[in-house]
């Protein structure tokens, strides 16, 4: 669990979880297995389509949370049900102790719940008095170890076998093999005293039925059934967000759940309980049955436009297995009690803004989870605006005022920009292309790659010189050259224009007055700067009578196409102009392939083998995966890579924030483009350009690094 107070603590917690070998190798093992697991496990199924579905189902029930809640009990009550609701964590805790009391309860086995986690329950039971034995494998060896879960399906993946022999001699006394089925066998023989001596058994529940009063759990171990029918109280503990109106909504999570899960077309036990079961030593032969109902801020959530989609979560945990940073650092130190991009949103929620406040600017924004996400939730977006909410909370750090400061003065910041190069020369290299040496505190945990000198000449002093000159065109491209092309990088957007100039009658404009797309801001929590920079790109556009907006940065095609409309919703008066804007919105590769149909013809094709890096918002946040790869194929080989699609590590401002996880994501991007045998890589991206480029250049290896439309550009005939 997350136990800094400050970012430098942060750091040095990561930078301890990233020697941890083991728990990366075994993460790392699983984040390619569980890729092709899932894969295999949706086979031939619309999975957008099923996303909707439960989008819409989730929706729909949490509307009607109160109703459904009422409708539930009426039912489980009728059966003999005792049903309860908790208003808080603490209400909660002292229901269910107040039921072991009231039935003299001492001994309780309990089933994994992570609504239990969330409340500290078996911390409340302890100092009661009560013996809490976990039963979930996973979970049973983690109590044991006096820690929490590293992963809301698999709470133990970061502990090794040997590890896990080690502490089962403490616990039986007796040598133990480390041999995984023998290591079963001793956990199965130790928790089957445990399920006997039980008085009272403690699960959650995946759904709660609100038609029939009925619970359904999934499990694979089998503990649950134990759990909720052995003892003679039996106790579940539900967020109300669980609710569905009928059996069939519950069905229809449970397409996802396994599958998003662990890759398993259906686990091995899905229970479902409608009243209590029976028990010879209860006084009427039936069980003791209470459901307790956590709201812990649920019922307020629900009716937040943005916020409530947080409790879709049908806690599948692939938001983690997906997550770069989750696969380097694991759970304890990416999540408070939830983990992965849903425990980076709900902590604010559940555990409070001092618990989060961390954890939030420790997101890449690759877009990773949203894309694997079962309910269509938009992690990165809510994590971007818990960041802004508890900036608005605590007060804005003086580093993040004076960007948005900065960024909201387009004259100012491109002044700064253009000295900026002056500031660098006394520190670049002989040839002025990297940075050679800067002080500490601009450069600390920076020189794992080496840095770019800004361009002599930014691009939008370039534009007279290099601007085609096209008599009675019949489409007109507007260039959006982004930070990174236009003042590090204009060549990238210099080798774009002769590409683009080959096309029939295509003429180019770069509207002067287009400024930062904003994203850098955003990512601070710079909400109002975000916006302010949005407004001005739309309006330097708006003028320039472009049927194409077209860029060759995939952040920046991304935030301008899908996050715009977002920033600047219910914006009155800017509806239309907002709407033509991103409508044009058009990465350089898409734009060549399906608009231009560029012609073979045009280039000389080599045998050179090249790869290729998908840029995080391309491939995700455009959907955007066959065009540059095709692209590339027009004029070299392209030869495929292993996780082209995982991030390189850059993220803007997040490599800067968190340089020991950008380091190690760019260590094995670059082994991976190296396994391949290539002697370059392309990309869609100046970011990840930089990234790349000027990591191949800090360790001497001799991989040339391009964006798509430089390697274009070279082979034109």
């Amino acid at each position: 669990m997350l136990n800094a107070d400050n970012i430098k603590e942060y750091l040095s917690e990561i930078e301890e979880a990233l020697q941890n070998d083991f728990q990366r190798k075994t993460l790392d093992t699983f984040a390619v297995a569980y890729r092709t697991g899932r894969a295999n496990a949706f086979s031939g199924m619309d999975i957008p389509g099923l996303v909707k579905d439960i989008a819409r189902s989730k929706d729909d029930s949490l509307a009607e949370m109160d109703e459904l809640y009422q409708q539930f009990k009426e039912k489980a009550q009728a059966l003999g049900v005792h049903v309860h609701l908790a208003a808080d964590a603490k209400q909660a805790n002292e229901i269910i102790a107040g039921i072991a009391r009231e039935h003299q309860c001492r001994n309780v086995v309990k089933s994994k719940s992570m609504t239990a986690e969330e409340i500290h329950l078996n911390v409340a039971l302890e100092k009661e008095g009560m013996k809490i034995v976990e039963t979930d494998l996973g979970e049973w060896i983690i109590q044991l170890r006096k820690e929490p879960p590293s992963h809301m399906v698999l709470p133990a993946i970061h502990l090794s076998r040997y590890q896990v022999a080690d502490l089962f001699e403490k616990v039986t006394s007796k040598k133990q093999d480390s041999d995984i089925f023998k290591l079963v066998k001793v956990a199965r023989r130790e928790l089957r005293r445990e399920y006997v001596q039980a008085d009272m058994g403690i699960s959650g529940a995946n759904f709660a039925v609100a038609e029939t009063g009925s619970l359904g759990l999934v499990t694979n171990e089998g503990n649950a059934r134990l759990v909720t029918t052995l003892p003679r109280v039996h106790v579940a503990l539900v967020g109300l967000e669980k609710l569905t109106p009928k059996l069939k909504d519950a069905l229809l999570l449970l397409k996802a759940l396994p599958r998003n899960a662990t890759g398993q077309q259906i686990t091995s036990y899905v229970t479902w309980l409608t009243g209590p079961s029976e028990c010879k030593s209860s006084a009427d032969g039936k069980k003791v049955m209470h459901i307790v109902f956590l709201d812990n801020g649920r019922r307020k959530l629900s009716s937040d436009k943005n916020f409530s989609q947080i409790l879709r979560c049908i806690r599948c945990g692939a938001c983690a297995n997906v997550c770069p940073v989750y696969r380097l650092v694991g759970g304890h130190k990416y999540g408070y009690v939830y983990i992965g991009a849903i425990g980076l949103v709900t902590t604010y929620f559940f555990h409070g803004r001092d618990k989060a406040r961390l954890l939030v600017q420790n997101c890449i924004n690759c877009g990773a989870c949203k894309e694997v996400c079962a309910a269509g939730i938009d992690l990165p977006g809510l994590i971007k605006d818990i960041h802004a909410r508890i900036l608005d909370e605590e007060g804005h750090p003086p580093r993040s005022k004076l960007l948005a400061m900065v960024l909201k003065n387009r004259r100012l910041f491109h002044m700064l920009l253009r000295n900026m190069r002056f500031a660098q020369l006394p520190f670049a290299d002989a040839k002025a292309r990297y940075v050679r040496h800067l002080p500490s505190i601009f450069m600390k945990g920076q020189d794992f790659r080496k840095l770019p000198v800004l361009a002599s000449t930014a691009f939008r002093d370039k534009w007279k010189s290099v601007k085609p000159n096209v008599s009675r065109p019949k489409l007109k491209v507007g260039l959006f050259s982004g930070c990174a092309v236009d003042f590090i990088y204009p060549e990238q957007m210099e080798a774009a224009v002769k590409v683009i100039s080959k096309g029939k009658s295509i003429a180019q404009d770069h509207p002067e007055k287009q400024t930062c797309c904003g994203l850098p801001a955003l990512m601070m929590g710079e909400k109002d700067a975000a916006r302010e920079t949005a407004r001005q790109n739309i309006e330097a556009f708006a003028s320039s009578g472009s049927d194409y907006i077209v860029t060759l940065c995939a952040s920046c095609a991304a935030h301008l196409k899908y996050g715009y409309p977002k920033l600047l919703e219910g914006e009155k008066g800017l509806e239309q102009k907002l709407k033509a804007f991103t409508d044009k919105v058009m990465d350089f590769s898409s734009f060549v392939r399906d608009v231009m149909r560029i012609s073979p013809m045009l280039f000389r094709k080599t045998v050179q083998k090249v790869g290729y890096h998908s840029p995080c918002h391309l491939c995700r946040g455009l959907e955007v995966r066959e065009a540059p790869r095709a692209n590339i194929n027009l004029v070299h080989e392209y030869v495929p890579t292993a996780e082209e699609e995982v991030c390189c590590g850059f993220g803007g401002s997040y490599s800067l924030n968190f340089p020991p996880v950008s380091r190690t994501l760019l260590a094995g991007k670059m082994a991976n483009l190296r396994a391949g045998g290539i002697s370059a890589v392309g990309t869609d991206c100046p970011g990840c350009v930089m990234q790349i480029r000027g990591g191949m250049a800090r360790a001497g290896i001799d991989i040339e690094v391009k964006h798509v439309a430089e390697l274009m550009a070279e082979q034109l005939k």
